[in-house]
């Protein structure tokens, strides 16, 4: 199984609702007491063994907006097939906090799932999106690149749930 967490990479990014996908994996990493220190595919990446199957968790380095080009790369080296890969990242459309998983689907607003999607030219990626909300008064961009500060009491728990998640996923 492969997790890949979507985020952008720099101190600049490290706490922004853009890269609660990050976040998320750097938990889950913490709870396997592993590190992603390994540079493979333009990506971070740990590899493990979990009930003595392949695990891989990747944090892509090409920013988010072009991680499809890190996630092909891993799945033609690692030759793990679409529904063996668990993307996880922010999403503006759910609440603050909220989690939601899919086996499959469109990328809706969200642009690296949209490119993971063009570049792999698969849909049936599962993903667990985490609720960052919107403010429809500051630009986009601006919003999901600011601190998760203003909503920390619902986007903390929500990081602790999904490395949860994705544990029971591995666990499986």
């Amino acid at each position: 199984m492969m997790i890949v967490g979507l985020g952008n990479p720099g101190e600049k990014y490290a706490r922004t609702r853009h890269n609660m996908g990050f976040m998320a994996v750097d938990r889950l990493l913490e709870k396997l007491g592993k590190r992603a220190d390994k540079e493979i595919c333009s990506a971070l990446v740990c590899e493990t063994y979990i009930k003595s199957k392949k695990t891989v968790i990747a944090k892509p380095l090409t920013y988010m907006n072009l991680s499809g080009e890190a996630v092909m790369a891993l799945m033609a080296r690692y030759g793990f097939k679409p529904e063996e890969i668990v993307v996880v990242y922010d999403d503006i459309d759910l609440p603050p906090g909220t989690l939601r998983f899919r086996p499959s689907g469109s990328a809706g607003t969200h642009n690296g799932m949209r490119n993971i999607i063009a570049v792999t030219g698969r849909t049936d990626i599962p993903r667990l999106r985490i609720g960052v909300g919107v403010d429809r008064s500051v630009p986009l961009a601006d919003y999901v690149l600011s601190d998760i500060k203003a909503d920390e009491e619902k986007l903390l728990p929500a990081i602790e749930k999904a490395a949860d998640f994705l544990l029971e996923k591995l666990n499986g």
